[in-house]
């Protein structure tokens, strides 16, 4: 058994290059091979959001607090809120984030393989996010 106590992982501030406006990653487990299953919890400030991406494995959004959106490529912008679970299925280029007056958190659990979880693409632009 293996417990961590809250507070003994730092906070993370992601990358300008996947992230637009101001995020904060708590990541919450994130176990050794063979394993490859992690847990982070994200919280997106009003407005701020993830470029473009997939996961080889596909990705669980669960939503803690706040009012957000996510998109799939294709489809139209989806509210979010707590208590909503969203499944990304591998390989689906989607972003997620938060309201544009709203802070946004949720649980993001994906799986790695080949040791990659998740592969970036390009920005969101302001017109893809606020849908004109």
């Amino acid at each position: 058994m293996d417990i961590t106590h809250a507070g003994e992982r730092p906070s993370l501030t992601p990358s300008a290059d996947y992230f637009t406006g101001t995020v904060r990653q708590d990541p919450l487990f994130q176990p050794d091979a063979p394993a490859r299953v992690a847990g982070t919890l994200v919280t997106f400030e009003p407005g701020a959001r993830t470029a473009w991406h997939t996961h080889p494995l596909g990705q669980t959004l669960i939503v803690t607090t706040g009012f957000g959106r996510a998109q799939r490529e294709g489809g139209p912008i989806v509210e979010l809120r707590p208590g909503d679970v969203v499944w990304f299925p591998p390989g689906e280029k989607h972003w997620h984030g938060a309201a544009p007056d709203t802070a946004m958190s949720h649980i993001a659990i994906q799986e790695r393989l080949d040791g990659r979880a998740v592969d970036w693409l390009e920005q969101v632009s302001e017109a893809q996010y606020l849908g004109t």
